[in-house]
Parts: C-alpha cells; sequence; structure tokens
C-alpha cells in the first residue's frame, strides 16, 4: 500500500511540477525564441487547456481500459514531451511539446484518484487522497526554486532533462504496483461537449492574449453552445446536477475567478527580472516564498471552516489577496515592498485555494453526485486559471513598454479579486450552511 502511494504520487508530482518550475525561466525562454513578453502566457494556458480535455479523457479510459496501462500511458506521453521540449528548434515546436506534456500530465491526478478509491479501505481513503494531493503544495513551493536554479547556472532546457528520471522511475514503480482491471464500464464520452468547451477556451484565449476581437467572440459563441448542449447531452460533461442550488452556482463561478486570480502567480518571477534584475533563481526563490505561505495556511483555513464558516474564510482570502495584489501592482519596483506583497498575496490564496469551496459543494450535492460535484470544481479553476494567464498575456502584449504591461496585468488582478468578494459576501453564513439540504437529510 505504501508503495503503492508513492508511485501515484510522484506521477502526480511530476505533472505538478512542471506548472510551476517554468515561471522564472519565462524571460530566458522568450530570449531563446524570440517571443514577446505576452505571447509568452501561452506556456502556461496551452498547458491547463490541454490538462482539461486530458482531465475527461483519461478518466473515461480508465475505467474500461484499466488503471495501469491508462497511468503508464500518461506517463510516458509526458516523456515524451519532455524530450521534446529539450531539444525544440522554435516555439511553435515548444508549444506543441508543452501540449504533449499536459495530455500526460492532466492523466496522472484522475486516475491516481480513482486508483486510490480501487484499492485503499475507506477508512485511510482520506488520508491517502490528502498525502497524494499534499504533493501538488510541494511542487508549488520547489517548482519556481528549481527551475530558477536550473535556469541560471546551466540553461532553461535542463529543467525538462530532470522529467526524464522521474518519469522513468514511476514507470517502473507502476508496472509493479498499480492493479491493471478496468473496475467498470463508463457511458460514452461527451465528445461534441468536449470539442465546443476546448475551442471556445482556445478561441477566448487567442482573443484575449492577441487582442483579436473576432476570436474571441467566436470563443463566447462556442461556450454558449457547449452550455446549451450540456443541457441536451446523454453524458454531459457538466451534469445539471453539480448546479442545482444558487449556492452551488456561485460556487463554480467563484473557483473560476480564483482561478483566474491564481494566473497572476504564473508571472511573478518573470516581473521580478524585468523589475529587480534580479536573476532567475533569485526570482524563483522570492516566488516561492508566496506558495510558502498558502501552503502554510491551508490547514489553518480547513480548521477555520467550522469555527466561522466557508463564507467567511473565503471573505477573508479575497481581502487579504487583494491586499496583495495592489501592493505588488503597484510596488514591484522596490523588492522588499515586493516580497511583502508576494507574502501577504499568498497567506490569502492560502485560505482560497484551502478547502472552502470544496467544503461548500459536499455539503450543497447528494452523495451520488459527489464525486462528480467535486471534480468538475478542479476543472473550473482550470478554466479560471486559463483565462486568467490569457488576460495577463493580452494586457502585457498591448503596453507600450515591459513594466507598464505587467502594472496592467497586476492592477486588473486587483479588479477580479474584487468580484471575488462580492461573490463570497453571497454565500450562505455559517448558520445557514449548517442547514444540510432537505434531500441529503432525507
Amino acid at each position: 500500500m505504501t508503495r503503492l502511494l508513492w508511485t501515484l504520487a510522484l506521477g502526480v508530482f511530476a505533472g505538478a511540477l512542471d506548472l510551476s518550475v517554468l515561471s522564472p525561466a519565462l524571460p530566458a525562454l522568450g530570449r531563446t525564441f524570440t517571443v514577446q513578453t505576452g505571447d509568452l502566457a501561452w506556456v502556461f494556458t496551452l498547458y491547463l487547456l490541454v490538462t482539461v480535455v486530458s482531465i475527461a479523457v483519461a478518466s473515461s479510459m480508465a475505467d474500461r481500459y484499466g488503471r495501469r496501462p491508462i497511468y503508464l500511458i500518461c506517463i510516458s506521453l509526458f516523456a515524451a514531451g519532455s524530450v521534446i521540449a529539450i531539444v525544440a528548434p522554435n516555439y511553435a515546436i515548444f508549444l506543441a511539446a508543452r501540449a504533449i506534456q499536459a495530455l500526460g500530465a492532466g492523466g496522472i491526478f484522475p486516475v491516481a484518484t480513482a486508483a486510490i478509491g480501487d484499492v485503499v479501505p475507506a477508512a485511510r481513503r482520506g488520508a491517502a487522497l490528502g498525502i497524494v494531493a499534499a504533493t501538488w503544495g510541494v511542487a508549488a513551493v520547489v517548482g519556481p526554486s528549481i527551475g530558477g536554479l536550473i535556469t541560471h547556472y546551466v540553461s532553461w532546457r535542463y529543467i525538462f532533462v530532470v522529467n526524464l528520471p522521474l518519469a522513468a522511475i514511476v514507470f517502473w514503480m507502476a508496472l509493479k504496483e498499480l492493479p491493471a482491471h478496468a473496475p467498470r464500464r463508463r457511458e460514452a464520452l461527451d465528445v461534441l461537449g468536449l470539442v465546443l468547451l476546448c475551442g471556445g477556451l482556445l478561441a477566448l484565449m487567442d482573443g484575449l492574449i492577441a487582442s483579436r476581437v473576432t476570436t474571441g467572440l467566436a470563443g463566447i459563441v462556442l461556450l454558449t453552445g457547449f452550455a446549451f448542449w450540456e443541457r441536451t447531452a446523454r453524458n454531459p460533461i457538466v451534469p445539471l446536477e453539480v448546479l442545482r442550488t444558487p449556492q452551488l452556482v456561485k460556487t463554480y463561478v467563484l473557483e473560476i475567478v480564483i482561478g483566474i486570480l491564481e494566473g497572476s502567480l504564473f508571472f511573478i518571477p518573470a516581473v521580478l527580472v524585468a523589475a529587480e534584475g534580479l536573476s532567475s533563481a533569485a526570482a524563483g526563490f522570492v516566488a516561492a516564498l508566496g506558495a510558502f505561505m498558502f501552503v502554510l495556511v491551508i490547514p489553518g483555513s480547513g480548521r477555520a471552516l467550522d469555527r466561522i464558516g466557508s463564507r467567511d474564510v473565503l471573505l477573508i482570502g479575497t481581502i487579504v489577496s487583494e491586499v496583495g495584489l495592489a501592493l505588488f501592482a503597484l510596488g514591484f519596483s522596490s523588492l522588499p515592498v515586493a516580497i511583502l506583497a508576494i507574502v501577504i498575496a499568498g497567506a490569502g490564496f492560502g485560505a482560497l485555494l484551502g478547502a472552502p469551496t470544496r467544503y461548500i459543494v459536499t455539503n450543497e450535492t447528494p452523495a451520488r453526485a459527489r464525486a462528480t460535484a467535486v471534480g468538475f470544481l478542479s476543472q473550473a479553476l482550470i478554466v479560471g486559471q486559463i483565462l486568467g494567464s490569457s488576460l495577463a498575456g493580452g494586457l502585457m502584449s498591448a503596453a507600450q513598454t515591459e513594466l507598464t504591461g505587467y502594472r496592467h496585468a497586476y492592477l486588473a488582478f486587483c479588479a477580479v479579486a474584487f468580484v471575488a468578494l462580492l461573490l463570497a459576501a453571497s454565500l450562505k453564513s455559517r448558520d445557514e450552511e449548517r442547514t444540510r439540504p432537505i434531500e441529503e437529510a432525507a
């Protein structure tokens, strides 16, 4: 059992690491491929978009063909994408490599979660899931530091070299530890819904990053079509049951907004390099302070849910994040102010990215739909991250100077934090949310 958890945790760590590890490498990567600052947002947005696709496809395939073969395919794709990224001669091929990586990495976490559900007894399942999920936090803390050090002392390309032995170890362990059988057969994947969702997000991303109004409007049309299709689809990606109450609708919208805010974390090292002249290594270590703070705060925010309720935890988180982002937007030209802002914002994210929204969703949904509802919450967060990094990329591209673009982007994140504050304020109070839904109590 312990070796199985290590296998799953290492795989999740590898996938999560490749999202945060590139942050301090962006300036060097941009110089290598002669890419403008705003267009570097595709490094994250494309990775996140393909992750959305991979989550849906890998989850369905793992139910049909078993956990082990799909997990091994995901690890192999992740390693293949890393090899292509190392040797990529231009930005287009590098982005293709990122897409291949994400296709593998996106499937790792849902397959790992399903494998735990198959093998680990119910009494120990929560702890097992916590161990695997904690690797996301570890990756967020160590990723910027590792990426900064490798970029500064060797080359950003060697960041991906680290993935190869890690993927080989996980592959070997998975061959021995993961169960191979397919426990059940899931119904057909909603292919049209997936195409509409991904096409809409891709068009909207391009419209935001490149300031192309026509493409952005096309994205909105496709996403509107997706919403209508999901109401009639036989096996919808977004079952209507997860939107059964106003509290749930507000929570999913809030999760998207939180994801947009999380997009602000991707560009902090690049801002520090441009504004302070820090090396990639130093910028990575400073950015890691924010990740360290939210990992430090997450356990406390979880305990606070029982005392003050999810609404108040989210309100505190949005207010603190707002203060930190505003301080960073106006003061990143001063390193002490920038560090203070990163620490404050990191503490706020610790309250937002912890358990509050999952607490709401599990409280508001019946047991039969709970897993689907929580899974959709993860996808809503990723959609927000895509929109956040795209928004930042568009504002950076439109600005006359690099620093002006960064300032505009972070002021926009402040405005988004205010929207999150209004949404959080509209949620149920502690006493109201402790009243169990009628269907669940029956």
